[in-house]
């Protein structure tokens, strides 16, 4: 967690119970101010204010050969696992800059869990959103019990002004960032899955820029059991972790996407922190494709009936894009981050995660403009099992012979081998029809 105020040394009582590293090598040599005792202190500290989420075996398993467990960290009151480390660092914070008040600045998972944890703590918070923020997120911080602030048409024009006033005001203005207190509630994520998964051999995390609770977690697993593997997913797109993790610092110009899709998906590596802890806890990162981020947040909708976003789909993603053979037969943890997904974007993600999996077709052919023709065709889509989704009739801009139309319809099958089984078939009867590829 970043912390910028009138007077930086706020979080210096709350950092002060944090123990130094010691002279031994290992975990506190590559990152002294956290520990697997600070983890636990965490867990302690926030058990009573955050969802002790399931970890709960997946149907999935057998399609993929695997014994797939599932934490569904979606499940906390604001839809993200940033509350964890969001309420731990507030419980943490002096009690006078409690009454004075905390300030942000992104319509984030993190200012979403900071506007409500704040709200219940009675902390004085106030979000500063830019006017291109949806109307969604806005209204969810105010019924968390947030003053909201719709200002500038940017990000950075949000957080400059959020700057300015936590100056004038004596707010502490909190940003993302990998402070030990912030990384230590995101690790109690890695302890609760040691205690309700036994026998674990791999457990997968979203990584990306924001790495923190990644790095967090493999803190406290890998000190309860150094031979469960750490695996961290991100975006083919924006390879953020695996290009700072090679560089050996954060990355500072990697081209991120503004799309809300992505969200932390593709932001910035943020600290040296995660990232020293990722590097020395962590055994491999893979990169997916969003074609394969889409077809996972199909998956859960419909085993898990999950509704969740690409950040918290994109851990299972790589078990469906077949990333990870080695895992075949073993017992996997894919913890399930985030379920905030846009409305908007909800319908957009499925009819194209359906076409990619090979559930939805179109094909268009000419037929002669005789209604006994048409109720054929119907007739060959009925046989073959075929749902129609949409039927289109053109007539007038048809350029083959007089008195036809061109029929376009779009259908739902099964799977890969029904749609081409009804490729086949309709082939046969009307050779001329023309498919349109995903």
């Amino acid at each position: 967690m970043k912390i910028v105020s009138r007077n930086e040394e706020l979080l210096r009582d709350a950092l002060s119970h944090i123990p130094q590293s010691s002279s031994k090598t290992g975990l506190s040599s590559c990152n002294k101010l956290i520990r697997f005792e600070d983890i636990s202190a965490a867990a302690f500290k926030i058990q009573c204010g955050v969802q002790k989420t399931p970890c709960m075996y997946s149907r999935l398993s057998k399609q993929y050969g695997m014994d797939i467990y599932l934490k569904k960290e979606f499940l906390q009151y604001t839809g993200s696992v940033k509350e964890r480390g969001v309420l731990y660092l507030l419980t943490s914070l002096p009690q006078d800059q409690q009454r004075k008040g905390v300030i942000v600045a992104s319509d984030s998972n993190f200012s979403m869990a900071v506007a409500y944890h704040a709200s219940e703590l009675r902390i004085p918070v106030f979000v500063i959103m830019s006017t291109s923020t949806s109307l969604a997120r806005v209204k969810m911080c105010r019924e968390y019990g947030a003053m909201v602030i719709s200002y500038g048409t940017t990000a950075k024009d949000s957080q400059t002004h959020a700057r300015r006033l936590a100056q004038e005001n004596g707010y502490l203005y909190l940003e993302e960032e990998d402070s030990a207190v912030y990384l230590s509630g995101l690790g109690t994520v890695g302890l609760e899955v040691y205690e309700q998964v036994p026998k674990l051999d791999a457990v997968i995390f979203p990584a990306g820029g924001h790495c923190g609770l990644l790095a967090g977690s493999a803190a406290a697993l890998k000190h309860l059991n150094p031979q469960i593997s750490i695996i961290g997913v991100e975006s083919e797109s924006f390879p953020v972790l695996q290009q700072s993790l090679k560089a050996g610092h954060p990355i500072e110009d990697q081209a991120c996407s503004n799309h809300h899709f992505y969200g932390d998906v593709s932001g910035l590596c943020f600290g040296s922190n995660s990232l020293q802890l990722t590097g020395k806890l962590v055994d491999k990162v893979v990169a997916v494709r969003e074609e394969d981020i889409l077809i996972s947040m199909l998956r859960l909708l419909e085993y898990e009936r999950a509704t969740v976003d690409a950040e918290g789909a994109i851990g299972l993603a790589a078990l469906v894009a077949g990333k990870l053979p080695e895992l075949k037969g073993k017992r996997v943890a894919v913890v399930i981050c985030s379920g905030n997904l846009e409305l908007y974007l909800l319908q957009q993600c499925i009819a194209r995660a359906l076409t990619l999996d090979n559930r939805v077709c179109r094909f268009s052919l000419v037929l002669s403009d005789c209604p006994a023709d048409v109720s054929k065709l119907l007739e060959i889509l009925a046989r073959e099992e075929a749902r129609v989704l949409d039927i289109k009739q053109e007539r007038t801009f048809v350029t083959s012979e007089l008195f036809t139309v061109e029929v376009t319809c779009t259908l739902e099958t099964r799977d890969k081998i029904h749609t081409a089984q009804l490729r086949n078939a309709l082939l046969e009867r009307y050779p001329t029809a023309a498919w349109s590829e995903r």
